[in-house]
């Protein structure tokens, strides 16, 4: 017989900023004592199912029950859909739903003998988007007749306004001859390629045959990848692949800059010799690349969608890891934290917090330094002084960066100098229609690309900004240094000045828009790393461009900015391993990135099986793998030699002596190490402040420049906002939406 039992109830949480919150497992959550059955759809939350298919499964919670054939009837929509359904597990059976209609749908399923039922709402949306990121951003450049398959041919042309194609599969090999993936012709009972090579997958050796999926999810071309040879037949959910070990990377695409209105022509990249190596699918999608869309909700709906693809075609992977470089980390970074279970570890590279606070505070400074120290009071500043006040490891920093600030930037104007350059496209039907003052186009910057979240001036369609620098003492480190004057410093503050909404240079510092300031903090655009992240593994590796001699935006600081808000929110770093200078690649000599995810491995699967009575970010620092340490390589010597040790900001370790941590303008002017404050309280001037004495001619100069206060960087953000949960939507989802 089976027992009653009683299931969790869905938590509910209620908070200002916006609606009823629902739990994220998608399981039945019933208030009272109902039927020992569980309903759950494996493939994605039950209120974001999308193309109309859905892999479910019932379980009986009954620890002495076993299920047997008539025990269960399942329902959708008042039809009997038992027959759908295979036997997994003792307790357990599952099935594919397809041909879902959109909106709602009712799963039921009842024990035989038992007249109560449980009951599951599947709300199916359409296969093209969008789920929770607001309404599709327009004009959108499809790129499927662009886009080139691993088999060497093109995607084709797409079928409608979304960019979508037809679904097709491809095998490739790698060629043992030509150390290159050619395409394989299935011919089943033929010879096979007199090149194939073998690779040793899950402790044999079986034919390097590589199988590729490419299709479109959310007007994105997404592939998925793994080793599969078409002779042992077709995969589904229920029969795998023997070369897959069963677990899922996702990579990620670099950039920002030019990031918007297109489809774009390739993915994060799947063929992963490496990965392939360790028996991993792989997966990727042209709107997880930030070169092609610089917005990290689209890119999170975009992960939930195409792994839902994955799962539907595949099964539920035991775990997926995410893993990028620069813009690839920002989105694994918030992904993780905003939309929790998505990932369940993290390997990034060049890292970023995220592109709202940490990268376009500096590149935004860095114009305003460009622009000021080359324009407006040219040659009263050394370039020794001019480094100082960015904090740059390298002064050519100031100009690379200012250069990033071009994703800031509507306007492109050919006659400008590179520093100053913007209105940044991929595209030549999107150079024809870009804006221009009074003329109307397209907006080409991170702002406008990010409407659906920070909202519009009223009456221009121009997207608000969570961008302020009033009040922020530009070079306060550098004069309490003693490296600029009392009257380098105050020119320096009165003459910086900020941008209009033009990203123009004006005299008067621009401030923050208030709807757009708490949009960025409470929903997750500026990484708060309290919510999935502090429960998520996270190996963050680099290599060393602090002294790059043409200057590099990838500054070290940047991972201890996102390091100090995970210690800030959750109270300690055990969840987080930072090393530096590595060989980072996966073949033999250079194998330090193989070696990383060997060891996210070990610590996920020792995670997920620790039935400890710790919290889960107990969990995640106790089951961190003892040789899984903060490191960096010593090569000053004939032998690289490795040193494991805490890396710090600041620290006076033997990897900070290799490897030091410069800070951007922003810290050099007194913020925090986090650098997520986007408007600054403000307080009086006070002389105890400065290790440099002003005469009184100049103190009465400063107070001028700063007549409303400078900045107390001690008291956070004036908005006083926080971030108000995960899983939150934009729309059309209603739940957990943004109001």
């Amino acid at each position: 017989m089976f027992r009653l039992s009683v299931l969790p109830v869905l938590s509910v949480v209620l908070v200002s900023a916006c609606s009823e919150r629902v739990g994220t497992s998608g399981t039945l959550a019933p208030e009272s004592i109902e039927p020992p059955i569980e309903l759950e759809v494996l493939s994605t939350r039950s209120w974001l199912v999308t193309g109309g298919d859905a892999l479910v499964e019932v379980r009986v919670t009954d620890d002495e029950g076993s299920l047997q054939p008539g025990d269960l009837r399942v329902e959708l929509n008042g039809g009997d859909i038992t027959s759908r359904f295979r036997q997994t597990s003792e307790r357990a059976i599952q099935a594919l739903l397809e041909i879902l209609p959109e909106g709602d749908s009712e799963l039921r399923a009842r024990l035989s003998g038992i007249s109560e039922a449980a009951t599951l709402t599947i709300t199916n949306w359409p296969n093209t988007g969008p789920i929770i990121s607001g309404p599709q951003e327009q004009p959108f450049y499809c790129q499927t007749r662009e886009f080139v398959t691993v088999a060497g041919e093109l995607l084709g042309e797409s079928t409608d306004r979304q960019c979508s194609v037809e679904t097709r599969v491809d095998y490739v090999y790698w060629s043992d001859q030509d150390q290159e993936f050619k395409p394989y012709r299935v011919q089943f009972g033929g010879p096979p390629p007199f090149d194939l090579a073998r690779i040793n997958s899950r402790g044999g050796a079986i034919p390097y045959i590589v199988r590729v999926e490419t299709g479109v999810v959310n007007r994105a071309v997404y592939e998925i990848a793994m080793l599969h040879n078409p002779e042992d037949g077709e995969l589904s959910p229920w029969r795998r692949s023997d070369g897959w070990n069963g677990k899922l990377v996702y990579t990620h695409g670099g950039g920002c800059r030019g990031g918007w209105y297109q489809q774009g022509s390739r993915t994060g990249g799947v063929m992963r010799r490496g990965l392939f190596e360790q028996g991993y699918a792989v997966v990727s999608s042209s709107l997880n690349v930030f070169g092609q869309n610089c917005n990290d909700l689209l890119a999170s709906e975009t992960h939930i969608m195409v792994k839902e693809r994955f799962i539907e075609h595949y099964g539920a992977p035991i775990y997926t890891i995410a893993t990028g470089a620069s813009g690839g980390s920002y989105q694994s970074h918030q992904t993780a934290d905003n939309y929790p279970g998505v990932f369940d570890g993290v390997i990034v590279s060049a890292s970023f917090p995220d592109v709202t606070s940490a990268t376009v505070f500096t590149v935004a400074d860095a114009r305003l330094l460009h622009h000021f120290f080359e324009e407006i009071s040219p040659g009263e500043f050394s370039r020794e002084q001019q480094r100082a006040v960015s904090g740059f490891g390298s002064w050519a920093s100031i100009a690379n960066l200012s250069r990033g600030a071009a994703r800031l930037d509507p306007i492109f104007d050919s006659d400008a100098l590179p520093e100053d350059q913007g209105g940044e496209v991929n595209l030549d039907e999107l150079r024809a229609v870009l804006y221009q003052p009074d003329q109307g186009g397209i907006r080409a910057t991170v702002y406008d690309h990010t409407v659906n979240v920070y909202g519009e001036e009223p009456g221009t369609g121009i997207a608000l900004r969570p961008l302020d620098n009033y009040g922020v003492q530009y070079g306060l480190g550098a004069f309490n240094a003693g490296l600029i004057s009392a009257r380098q410093f105050i020119d320096l503050n009165r003459g910086i000045g900020g941008y209009d909404r033009d990203m123009n240079h004006v005299f008067e510092r621009h401030r923050a828009d208030p709807l757009a300031r708490r949009r960025a903090i409470e929903t997750g655009r500026i990484l708060y790393g309290g919510e999935g992240l502090a429960v998520t593994p996270v190996i963050d590796y680099r290599g060393y461009t602090d002294h790059a001699e043409n200057g590099d935006i990838h500054m070290i600081v940047h991972q201890f900015s996102t390091r100090e808000r995970l210690r800030r929110s959750n109270g300690g770093i055990g969840n987080h391993v930072m090393q530096v200078g590595g060989q980072w690649g996966f073949e033999p000599g250079r194998d330090d990135l193989a070696e990383l995810f060997r060891q996210m491995d070990a610590w996920i699967l020792r995670i997920q099986s620790d039935t400890s009575y710790l919290t889960p970010r107990q969990v995640v620092a106790a089951n961190r793998p003892v040789g899984l340490t903060d490191a960096c390589w010593d090569a000053t010597g004939l032998d690289r030699v490795k040193i494991e040790e805490e890396l710090s900001y600041g620290g006076d370790g033997r990897c900070d002596e290799l490897y030091p941590a410069y800070p951007t303008p922003r810290h050099v002017a007194g913020a925090p190490l986090a650098n997520d404050i986007v408007s600054c309280h403000l307080r009086p001037l006070n002389r105890d402040d400065y290790r440099q004495p002003f005469i009184e001619r100049e103190w009465a100069e400063l107070q001028v420049v700063f007549a409303n206060g400078v900045c107390d960087w001690n008291r956070g953000d004036a908005s006083g906002a926080q971030h108000q949960g995960s899983w939150l939507s934009f729309g059309p989802s209603p739940v957990n939406r943004v109001n």
